[in-house]
C-alpha cells in the first residue's frame, strides 16, 4: 500500500503530514508508521508524523506522533505546518481552528507565514534547584501544551546540549512523563537565542515552537523581555512570540514563523516495514 504524504518544515522542525480524513490505516498502526517513517536515511525521515482527520468541533483535528512513536499533546511548529497543509489542501480557509490533545487552537495562514494562537500555558514555576552530575542548576518550568524546563546561560560555547538536555529531560522532578529542555541566552529585551532538547525526538532539534514560547514567557515573568520577542533558533530562522501578561497570568500567546513545503509524494510499503 502506498501512502500519500507531504513533507514540511517549520523553522527546521520537519514533519510528515498525511491527509487521513478518509483513513488509510487503522489507528492501532499509526504509532508504528511514525516510528518507521520518521527514521532518517532509511525512510522519509522527520521529527514527527501528523495525521489530519475530520472534526465536528473545528476545521480538522490531528493525531501527532513523535519520531519515537510517542503521542505529543501539542507542537508549535507542527501546528503551523498542519495549518498550512490544511489551507493548501482546501480543508480550511486561511483562518482556521483545529483540535489537539491540548485543546482547540486557531491559526492564520499568510503565504508561507503562519501565526498560531497557543493554548493558555500553565504550571509556571520559577527558579527551581536541581542537581545534574553533582552540579546545581537553576531551572524554571512551564507547560505550553507540553512540559518545558528553561535554563538561562550566558553562552553555549562549552555546553553539551544533548547530554545535559537528556539528563534534565529524565530528572526525577519531571517524572513520570519527563520534560523538554531549553537552553536560553538573553541577547536583549526583545531577543533570545534558544536551543532545545526535545522529548520524543530524544535529540536536539533545529527549532521547537512550544520551547520558544516557554522560553519567552519565562524570560518575561523574570522581567527580562517584553512582547514581541524574537527567538533565534539553532537552525538560524527567527521565530516571533507575542503575548499578553496580566499579573502572574498569561492572557493570550501567539507564535509565528515561516513554513516550508519540502515535497509531496507516496510512501511505498518498503519505507515503513
Amino acid at each position: 500500500m502506498k501512502i500519500p504524504f507531504m513533507k514540511m518544515s517549520g523553522s527546521g522542525n520537519d514533519f510528515i503530514l498525511v491527509d487521513h480524513r478518509q483513513p488509510v490505516l487503522p489507528e492501532g498502526q499509526m504509532k508504528e508508521l511514525a516510528q518507521k517513517a520518521c527514521r532518517r536515511r532509511v525512510s522519509v525521515g522527520a521529527d514527527g508524523l501528523i495525521f489530519i482527520e475530520r472534526s465536528d468541533k473545528a476545521d480538522f483535528k490531528w493525531q501527532f506522533f513523535n519520531a519515537d512513536g510517542s503521542v505529543a499533546e501539542m507542537c508549535g511548529n507542527g501546528g503551523r505546518c498542519a495549518a498550512r497543509f490544511a489551507y493548501l489542501r482546501g480543508i480550511s480557509g486561511p483562518s482556521l481552528t483545529f483540535e489537539t490533545l491540548a485543546g482547540i487552537l486557531s491559526a492564520r495562514v499568510d503565504g508561507r507565514r503562519v501565526k498560531l494562537e497557543m493554548t493558555k500555558p500553565n504550571g509556571l514555576a520559577l527558579d527551581e534547584q536541581i542537581s545534574i552530575e553533582g552540579k546545581d542548576l537553576t531551572v524554571s518550568r512551564i507547560n505550553t501544551g507540553v512540559p518545558h524546563a528553561v535554563l538561562f546561560l550566558k553562552d553555549f560555547q562549552d555546553l553539551d546540549v544533548i547530554r545535559t538536555g537528556r539528563m534534565i529531560r529524565n530528572h526525577p522532578l519531571y517524572a513520570p512523563s519527563g520534560t523538554n529542555a531549553n537552553f536560553v541566552s538573553v541577547e536583549n529585551d526583545t531577543r533570545l537565542f534558544v536551543r532545545t532538547y526535545e522529548r520524543g525526538v530524544e535529540d536536539e532539534t533545529l527549532a521547537c515552537g512550544t520551547g520558544a514560547v516557554a522560553s519567552a514567557l519565562v524570560a518575561a515573568f523574570k522581567g527580562w523581555v517584553k512582547s514581541p520577542v524574537s527567538i533565534k533558533t539553532r537552525g538560524g530562522e527567527i521565530l516571533t512570540v507575542h503575548f499578553e501578561l496580566e499579573a502572574a497570568e498569561v492572557k493570550r500567546v501567539f507564535f509565528e514563523g515561516d513554513v516550508r513545503v519540502i515535497y509531496e509524494g507516496e510512501m511505498w510499503e518498503e519505507a515503513y516495514v
